[in-house]
């Protein structure tokens, strides 16, 4: 094959893959692709904060048009489930890339897989749970490999080359490819916190967009991919009826908000929209960012100023540990950072907030407690202790726990 005929039949096989399975048809095209001939087959590998999918040109024409679709399906998958970034506690890195294609390969059409793929079937003597993922086959692996319990994979380990044959079970050979994959990073250094948080994101971020394009065309999407939806886009349940208590106790100071639309019948202009219009309530919340109180609490805090913000108010945060640090709109989309982390003190967002009482509906304070109460008073505050906190009444004002 030319380097233009190599070039014509990926996009044709992701032509093929797009008609058969559009989520990961459309999944392959959002990625760079290229051949690269000191690849032993193929891998998907980390550019900045995105993906490379990578092919060796020679192990791609070898391969028919099946398992061409299942090459790519099989390393997007890879993505998919996060394998990149997220194999804290895997150490051995042989029986983890072995765990992880015996993860990923049950959603792939077996007659898709290229020979020598990873398969339960090549470990009977472990009786695998299918589609358990990659902690729990990485676990029993690991525990058949210190009890020499499993010949094939003690071959597998054992093995300094890529391919090795192994028995399939059945008294039949089989050749298997040996999972090369080195995510850690081509340095040999572990990926910093900060760029496997910006890859999460990403990646969060691109299966959220391919859900929403797969649902306008009224497509499907694989029930692998509606799982790791659901899981990442959870949101812990409110602590407490945030909208129960701005209804009843927050009150006045409600922004109006106008909108046109026709929908609505305008009395005075016949031919002219309506007007739409919708009242919200503006919540000062602050936050105790100080020293005391823990990254588990500080979460806790942020999942109950979403669930604020969901009620239908505007939000305001305030960050404060002995002064005020940044005061921002709630941006539900934006990614959550925190200012702070010195001593406590309460005074200063209740000075802003008395200094600004026309402008809020309410003041709601996610603290520790773990400070003297403020010199200045306020009408509406609701201060709301973490569920790990102490139990005080020192506040001035309501007091609630969560949880």
């Amino acid at each position: 094959m030319t380097n233009q005929e190599l070039v014509d039949s990926l996009a044709k096989t992701s032509k093929d893959l797009m008609l058969k399975e559009p989520f990961y048809g459309l999944f392959l095209i959002m990625l760079q692709r290229k051949f690269n001939n000191k690849l032993e087959t193929a891998g998907v590998y980390i550019n900045g904060i995105t993906y490379n999918l990578e092919i060796n040109p020679e192990f791609w024409k070898t391969l028919s048009s099946d398992h061409r679709k299942g090459l790519l399906k099989h390393e997007l998958l890879h993505i998919a489930f996060f394998h990149l970034t997220n194999y804290e506690g895997l150490r051995d890195a042989k029986v983890r890339n072995i765990a992880m294609d015996l993860e990923i390969n049950q959603y792939i059409d077996e007659d898709w897989l290229p020979p020598g793929g990873m398969l339960l079937s090549l470990f009977p003597e472990l009786n695998l749970e299918k589609k358990k993922g990659t902690h729990y086959y990485y676990d029993e692996l690991m525990k058949a490999s210190k009890n020499k319990s499993c010949p094939n994979l003690n071959s597998m380990l054992e093995s300094q080359g890529v391919t090795i044959v192994l028995s399939d079970g059945n008294g039949d050979e089989t050749e298997v490819n040996l999972p090369q994959h080195d995510w850690e990073n081509k340095d040999g250094k572990p990926m910093d916190e900060a760029t496997k948080k910006l890859l999460n994101k990403h990646t969060q971020t691109l299966l959220n967009e391919l859900k929403e394009q797969i649902e306008k065309s009224r497509g499907t999407i694989p029930g692998e991919i509606c799982n790791i939806l659901d899981e990442i886009n959870y949101t812990e349940p409110p602590k407490f009826d945030w909208r129960g208590y701005l209804r009843r106790f927050a009150g006045g100071n409600i922004k109006t908000y106008t909108k046109k639309t026709r929908r609505k019948f305008n009395k005075r202009y016949e031919d002219n929209p309506g007007l739409k219009i919708k009242y919200k309530k503006h919540v000062l919340v602050g936050v105790d960012t100080s020293g005391s109180v823990s990254d588990d609490e500080l979460t806790e805090f942020m999942q109950e100023i979403h669930h604020i913000f969901k009620t239908g108010a505007e939000v305001t945060v305030a960050h404060a540990d002995v002064a005020i640090q940044k005061i921002e709109k709630y941006n539900p989309k934006a990614e959550k950072k925190i200012y702070g982390r010195g001593g406590t003190s309460f005074d200063p967002v209740m000075d802003y907030y008395a200094e600004n009482t026309k402008k809020y509906s309410c003041l709601i304070y996610l603290t520790d407690g773990e400070a003297p109460a403020p010199s200045t008073k306020a009408n509406k505050v609701l201060w709301v202790l973490s569920s790990k906190s102490k139990e005080t009444d020192h506040l001035p004002g309501v007091t609630i726990k969560l949880n």
